[in-house]
C-alpha cells in the first residue's frame, strides 16, 4: 500500500470545499453543470418512475367512473407501498382530501396499512389489486 504524499495531502484539502449535486429531472436528457470558480459540480440525469410519466399513473377511465377520479388515483399509485406524505406529493391533492380517501378506501376493504419506523404505508389488498389491475 502507497503512502499518501505530501501533495497528495494538500489535494485533500483542496477538495473539502468542492460538492457534487445529483438532480433528477423530467426532461429526456442529462447534462453536467459546474458554478465558476468549479466549487459546486452537479450532474442532472433524466428520472423514471411515477414523476417522469404521469400517464402511467392515470387509473383505467372505469375505475375513475365507478370509484371517483381522485380515489382511483391513490389506489392506482399503492401499486406500491407509500406513505399518505409520498401520496401527497405524488397527487397535489391536500393531506386532508388523501387522508379522506384512504379511509374510504380502508373501510371499503381495498386498502390496507402497516407501520415501517415512523411512517404508516398503505397497501392494496387483493381485492385493491384486482380492482386497479389494467384492463
Amino acid at each position: 500500500m502507497r503512502r499518501p504524499e505530501a501533495r497528495d495531502q494538500g489535494q485533500r484539502h483542496q477538495d473539502r470545499g468542492r460538492r457534487l449535486l445529483f438532480l433528477p429531472t423530467t426532461g429526456p436528457r442529462g447534462w453536467v453543470a459546474w458554478e465558476e470558480p468549479g466549487d459546486v459540480h452537479a450532474i442532472v440525469y433524466p428520472c423514471t418512475g411515477w414523476l417522469a410519466d404521469p400517464g402511467a399513473r392515470r387509473p383505467p377511465a372505469a375505475l375513475a367512473r365507478l370509484i371517483g377520479p381522485v380515489r382511483a388515483e391513490v389506489l392506482t399509485l399503492l401499486a406500491a407501498p407509500k406513505s399518505t406524505t409520498q401520496l401527497v406529493a405524488l397527487t397535489g391533492h391536500g393531506l386532508g382530501s388523501v387522508g379522506g380517501h384512504l379511509r374510504v378506501l380502508l373501510d371499503a376493504g381495498l386498502v390496507r396499512r402497516r407501520r415501517s419506523g415512523r411512517s404508516v404505508l398503505y397497501f392494496r389488498t387483493p381485492l385493491g389489486e384486482a380492482l386497479a389491475a389494467p384492463r
